[in-house]
């Protein structure tokens, strides 16, 4: 049996920008990736960290402020980022924003 397409007509529908706070959501996952929504209010951050695998930040809402290692990026709607396994980054919402971040296990 052939499995039917995995349809988001609106990303930014998908979460409620939280008031004060930041919210993320599973919205796709097999073994090849993992889909993650994320919102957050004007000033929350995720502090810097690491991931495993590579993975790709599209700005769908607002604004954001990405570091991936030395590189500082003022990402509007429509931005796409691609970070490489274990580089160090962070994120900081300038206003209320929606992203979203795809993992690559397999990448």
């Amino acid at each position: 049996m052939t499995e039917g397409p995995t349809i988001f007509a609106d990303l930014a529908a998908e979460v409620e920008i939280p008031q004060d706070g930041t919210l993320s959501r599973v919205l796709y996952k097999d073994e090849r990736m993992r889909l993650v929504v994320f919102a957050f209010d004007a000033g929350q951050e995720l502090t810097e960290h690491t991931a495993a695998v590579p993975a790709v930040v599209q700005v769908v809402r607002g604004r954001l402020l990405l570091t991936v290692g030395a590189d500082e990026v003022a990402a509007n709607p429509g931005a796409w980022i691609r970070m490489p396994a274990d580089a160090p980054h962070s994120v900081r919402a300038l206003e209320p924003s929606v992203m979203l971040l795809t993992m690559l296990p397999g990448g």
